[in-house]
């Protein structure tokens, strides 16, 4: 990975060839009302069969079944960098909504950091020696944009987009004066990263330039790494059983030949890190001299369809940036720390009571898109509902406009919209903070009933609504749950639903998203 790119700050990319992927829009009579939605907690019913890694023509693969489910397309407009469908946007956003969820539980606060940063910040962190090769390099225009002017002051012309979050959430924690008692200090960060990876080692979601990552970083004091460890390690196994997984494996990488700081601080780092996998009470290997530069790291590997690992969490233990940056916090007094902490003191600045924190950075899902990647090959096309880019869909039994009225009416109820729509009232009030809200859409071509349950099935909506005269009359919908198996002559029968008034069915879909079903 040594392909390194300059140019301006509008950077220019050197074309590759990369194959754009076509996808078929939805049907033009078929409209979608969405919103966000929020947290709950599991109890997984199993998953339907699955290929056999023993039958490859059978496996799935994540790049095809995005151009199948329109989840995202690559473009050699921008190699290595994904282009979200507003069905891959859904899954994505989920995701993203659902760590903030556990955010709260776990006592990260989230922020956002910029996407670039001067040269010598990168030389401050250690990550220009080491890692610049690896990085967008981009120049700025100086003070007022003339090509050969002399700089001002604290100008400089080389600027490098973030390939990680670390320098940016040090300066925030320098930014204020902390205390012992406001440790430990956990910042969240969904910022995208950029990194310069060679053309031909991109691939789909698993191998990209530009991505996302569940970044956080926790400052706290040596006598806390252990349970901070703990509480990360608790928190990716909490994670990974809601979306039934399998088994995940953990791996401690140890310092690697080219790092900074003293070699009895990566001693210390490591003993840390082997106490919390012993603690853990799972099996875990070694993976000698392959951490990060800057410090040891506890690696989860998933595999996918193919049985090829991928690394998606981790937990990065770290000493070095807290020197370099001159972080610190106020300690009770320097002798009952050093009484507490004994052989773990950490480095003192001074004799004023102010001490170094360390930092553990870590990532749950690792790369979102990556992560997405194993999602989407693991579910095979059944999502489960509440990750679900379609979640239901509404189907009048014929087109008459009374009928497509009631119908629009429950996708609006059911997809948890309020109030009239905006077209019929010039006072729309704004949409309640909080509320649930789900991907439903309608169907109102001119296809057979029959014709049209058969589409949404094939299109692996998890919930088919039908509204027939009788449902009208009643008020009600008559709602039939995803079918995996199709009969073997293929045809596809009239559903045998439950009737439901449309508020009972939004009440259902609230159910099943608390329990991630």
């Amino acid at each position: 990975m040594d392909l390194r790119l300059r140019g301006t700050l509008l950077h220019r990319i050197i074309p590759t060839r990369i194959v754009s992927r076509q996808y078929r829009s939805a049907p033009s009579a078929i409209t979608t009302q969405t919103q966000p939605t929020r947290r709950p907690t599991p109890e997984q019913p199993p998953l339907p069969p699955r290929p056999s890694p023993g039958n490859p023509v059978s496996l799935p693969d994540h790049r095809r079944l995005a151009t199948e489910q329109e989840l995202f397309f690559s473009s050699p407009a921008s190699p290595g960098s994904p282009l979200f469908l507003p069905n891959g946007s859904r899954i994505f956003h989920k995701l993203q909504e659902f760590l903030r969820a556990q955010y709260a539980y776990y006592g990260f606060q989230e922020i956002v950091s910029p996407t670039i940063f001067k040269k010598s910040l990168w030389e401050q962190s250690g990550h220009w020696d080491r890692y610049s090769q690896d990085m967008f390099i981009v120049t700025g225009r100086g003070a007022s944009g003339g090509a050969k002017e002399t700089l001002e002051i604290g100008e400089e012309e080389e600027y490098g987009l973030k390939p990680m979050n670390c320098p940016g959430h040090c300066l925030i924690f320098k930014s204020s004066t902390k205390s012992h008692r406001d440790l430990p200090v956990r910042y969240a960060d969904f910022s995208p990263l950029h990194r310069n990876e060679v053309s031909g080692s991109l691939s789909g979601l698993t191998r990209v330039r530009r991505f996302h990552q569940d970044d956080a970083h926790i400052f706290c004091r040596p006598s806390q790494i252990s349970s901070e460890i703990t509480s990360t390690l608790e928190f990716i196994n909490t994670a990974y059983k809601v979306f039934r997984l399998p088994e995940h494996k953990l791996v401690l990488s140890t310092r690697p030949e080219n790092h900074i700081g003293e070699i009895s601080e990566w001693d210390r780092a490591e003993a840390a890190l082997r106490e919390a996998l012993n603690a853990s009470g799972k099996e875990w290997s070694t993976n000698e001299r392959d951490g990060a530069f800057y410090g040891p790291k506890i690696d989860i590997i998933l595999k996918d369809s193919d049985g090829k690992e991928h690394q998606t969490a981790t937990i990065q233990l770290d000493f070095q940036l807290p020197a370099r940056f001159g972080l610190v916090y106020q300690m009770p007094a320097p002798e009952l720390e050093e009484k507490v902490l004994e052989a773990t003191t950490p480095a003192e600045t001074g004799k004023s009571g102010l001490a170094a924190p360390v930092i553990i950075h870590r990532a749950i899902f690792g790369s979102l898109e990556r992560f997405m990647a194993l999602l989407i090959e693991h579910y095979n096309g059944r999502w489960p509902f509440w990750l679900s880019p379609r979640q239901a869909i509404v189907i009048p039994v014929v087109n008459t406009n009374e009928l497509v009225a009631y119908a629009k009416g429950v996708q609006r109820t059911v997809s948890g919209v309020e109030g009239p729509t905006p077209a019929s009232s010039s006072a729309t009030a704004a949409q309640p903070l909080g509320r649930r809200a789900f991907v439903v859409d309608i169907d109102t071509s001119g296809k057979s009933l029959s014709k049209k349950i058969q589409e949404a099935r094939s299109m692996k909506y998890n919930h088919v609504i039908v509204v027939g005269e009788s449902n009208l009359k009643s008020g009600t919908v008559t709602v039939s749950s995803r079918v995996d198996e199709v009969p073997p002559d293929g045809a596809v029968q009239k559903p045998v639903g439950k009737e439901l008034l449309a508020p009972e069915v939004y009440a259902m879909f609230v159910n099943l998203e608390k329990q991630y079903r």
